[in-house]
């Protein structure tokens, strides 16, 4: 694909960022995160909802007064929520946005002016 392509005289070629080393960099660090921790999530998630379905003598075990494992495991599915969106924001912040801005002011320098 790369050659094939050309931008108007002027133009950013966004073909040719996206094919850049650096762009290529930022996917790759967005996806090293994203992936594990939506593979991570999603089998958290279903063994929630396998073990309400299939299991619902355990999910009704009282911890303490009206408490349940399953109202904890529930809680539990907010509270991971929270924290994978806090911890990529955190990570968004160290790693991707410093490359994600280096690309910006490059693409930014390369801008025609009206």
């Amino acid at each position: 694909m790369s050659g094939s392509h050309s931008a108007p005289t002027g133009a950013i070629d966004y073909v040719e960022v996206e094919e850049s080393p650096r762009f290529q960099e930022l996917k790759r660090k967005h996806r090293s995160f994203v992936w594990p921790m939506t593979v991570a999530f999603l089998v958290w998630y279903f063994t929630y909802v396998l073990l309400s379905s299939f299991a619902p003598e355990f999910m009704a075990t009282r911890v303490s007064g009206d408490i349940t494992i399953g109202l904890l495991l529930g809680l539990g599915q907010f509270v991971t929520t929270f924290a994978i969106t806090m911890g990529y924001v955190a990570f968004a912040n160290r790693k991707l946005d410093p490359i994600s801005s280096e690309i910006r002011d490059e693409l930014e320098a390369k801008e025609p002016t009206a």
